[in-house]
């Protein structure tokens, strides 16, 4: 990662792309790990984290890991989002962040030096191109090791810097360790519909499970 200690950064975290494509290359991201990780290299001034959720359920899911990222340093950014069966009978989720991300990197770009984007969507191209003429670096976070790869070639060749996850996953991965205890403490807690994992002493590895319930829109779209 190429940063600069006193430098103005902000994540712009696409929840559903992020773990897809951690999860095309085999590991969980620990979003504690994760901010760590980037406040040692640069001073980091927001977390942004983008999620659809299903507002009718009378519990979501989704809900522990928002809650853990929200009394845990990230700003979270949610709308409501549809969900429906497709013909294979799974479970899927219709929302996309793509416009309250654009806003918000817009509107905080005079306040920042360099904007980290984790996401492969190439839909976000010219937004890349409309900060780096207010003079911000951008780097995208995202994976070429995937087949088809997960970043689109117009969004990695716009960038100042392009992250490949799979190098940055020894930082920010979760630890399999404790996994099996983790869906155990979830299970319960979705069993009782309460968001302990809401507290700051919580671990972030239980809320990640909880994706594993929701079939999120392939970012891969975008290239084909």
């Amino acid at each position: 990662m190429k940063f600069y200690p006193q430098e103005r950064v902000a994540l712009f975290i696409d929840g559903a792309n992020l773990y897809s494509a951690a999860r095309s290359l085999g590991f969980e991201i620990d979003y504690r790990r994760l901010l760590e990780t980037f406040r040692k290299e640069a001073h980091l001034v927001r977390a942004f984290y983008y999620t659809a959720l299903v507002e009718d359920q009378e519990y979501s899911p989704l809900r522990p890991l928002i809650d853990w990222l929200d009394y845990n340093g990230f700003t979270m950014v949610t709308k409501p989002a549809k969900e429906y069966t497709d013909a294979m009978g799974r479970r899927k989720v219709k929302g996309n962040m793509d416009i309250e991300l654009a806003i918000d990197v817009m509107e905080m770009a005079p306040h920042l030096d360099h904007v980290v984007l984790f996401s492969g969507d190439g839909d976000f191209r010219r937004l890349v191109e409309a900060i780096q003429r207010k003079g911000l670096r951008v780097s995208i976070v995202s994976t070429t090791k995937t087949q088809p790869p997960m970043v689109a070639d117009e969004l990695r060749r716009q960038a100042d810097v392009f992250i490949e996850l799979q190098d940055l996953s020894s930082k920010i991965m979760r630890e399999h360790s404790s996994r099996e205890a983790s869906r155990a403490g979830l299970q319960a807690t979705l069993r009782t519909g309460q968001s302990h994992v809401a507290s700051t002493n919580s671990s972030p590895a239980q809320a990640m499970d909880v994706f594993d319930e929701i079939d999120t829109a392939d970012p891969r779209k975008h290239l084909r």
